[in-house]
């Protein structure tokens, strides 16, 4: 099955799987899984870092580097992934989440959260 991980369950994977509960551990550590980031987390991550904002103290491009050195897979974001935001109905007003839910509702793939915010979204979302 393939999983794309919100942003912070990526964070959170990264640099304090601490923070995981258990069932995102369970997900994440199935070697029958394919783990996904989009690329745009990388482009929330890089604003947010840039901004200073204390829970994304991260370097954009070596994290980027070490999700692909472990298997993880960069889902781009495409045209397609953004006219179907026009689908969503407005639970949730983050462009970044709401681009994730796109790019999970186009591919067929489920998208990975600890927000229950996206949770109520009616496209293939395990809250975590």
């Amino acid at each position: 099955m393939k999983l794309l991980l919100d942003t912070q369950i990526l964070l959170w994977a990264a640099g304090e799987p601490r923070k995981l509960s258990r069932a995102a551990r369970k997900l994440l550590e199935d070697p029958d899984h394919e783990l996904l980031f989009s690329a745009a987390s990388l482009w929330e991550i890089t604003i947010k870092t840039t901004l200073g904002r204390d829970d994304f103290r991260v370097e954009p491009r070596l994290l980027r580097r070490a999700l692909l050195d472990n298997g993880y897979v960069e889902l781009p974001v495409t045209s397609l992934h953004a006219v179907h935001l026009d689908g969503l109905p407005p639970l949730h007003k983050d462009p970044f989440d709401r681009i994730l839910l796109a790019q999970a509702l186009v591919e067929g793939i489920s998208l990975i959260t600890h927000d229950a915010q996206l949770a109520r979204y009616p496209v293939p979302v395990k809250k975590v």
